[in-house]
């Protein structure tokens, strides 16, 4: 049963190469620039290969309290959201973006109803990373991780819910929306998202040389909710929310 083949493993190194060269164009598509600035993604059907190193001198990542995750939960999250968008050559990913945060967060309010199948679907993918690689997801070496991934892509991961494969879209999903979403709920750190993408930031007037620079147009690194328009209107969604009454 001799299944080792040398040619076949560069094959695949290959293929795991264009797959990670492929994987910011994809996210550069219409579909995400047009979702980046509230947050509401899309994603393409595709796990990136060989992240590069995350943590960056000039870039700190703040740490923030968790809301509803715990620490371990958090950690193995946040290891799937770096095997999703890494960080490479080309700039800082999940990880840096804080997509985790946003998770969290969401996970408290507009989200919380998958809460528990966030709460199953980790505690089965460290399980059965423990059982076929003898260690937790997050200490595993990234090619360990993204095989795992592709096992709960392909419903081989036992205990996930709603299914691994309906997890795993769902993940993909929330990952895109904290690396790309508005700063104000809680991923996007520093912009990192929008300036993968080329995204100028919001403006609420665009002038004739604006629009004629296009993609060139210089970043403002604003969120939405730094103009008290935007800002108003957050503040009485949350009086409603609460029970009050709006503001005029």
């Amino acid at each position: 049963m001799a299944r080792k083949n040398p040619n076949k493993n560069n094959d695949k190194h290959v293929t795991d190469q264009s797959i990670d060269s492929s994987r910011r164009n994809l996210l550069k598509s219409a579909g995400i620039v047009g979702a980046v600035a509230m947050g509401t993604g899309g994603a393409s059907n595709v796990i990136a290969q060989d992240s590069a190193a995350r943590n960056s001198p000039s870039s700190p990542i703040t740490r923030e309290a968790l809301e509803v995750l715990t620490a371990e939960e958090a950690e193995t999250l946040e290891a799937i959201c770096d095997c999703l968008i890494p960080s490479d050559e080309n700039g800082p990913g999940a990880y840096e973006a804080r997509a985790v945060h946003y998770i969290d967060r969401a996970l408290s309010s507009h989200n919380k109803s998958v809460r528990e199948n966030y709460m199953v679907s980790l505690e089965a993918i460290n399980r059965y990373s423990k059982i076929t690689r003898g260690k937790a997801f997050p200490a595993l070496i990234k090619d360990h991780q993204n095989s795992i991934l592709l096992a709960v892509q392909s419903n081989k991961v036992v205990g996930c819910a709603p299914s691994g494969s309906e997890f795993f879209n769902m993940v993909r999903s929330h990952t895109i929306d904290g690396t790309f979403c508005d700063p104000y709920y809680g991923g996007n750190q520093n912009f990192v998202g929008w300036d993968m993408v080329q995204y100028p930031g919001i403006r609420l007037s665009a002038s004739e040389t604006d629009v004629a620079q296009g993609a060139d147009l210089a970043p403002n690194h604003q969120s939405a909710y730094d103009h008290e328009t935007y800002t108003k209107m957050a503040s009485n969604i949350e009086m409603t929310n609460r029970g009050g009454g709006k503001n005029a």
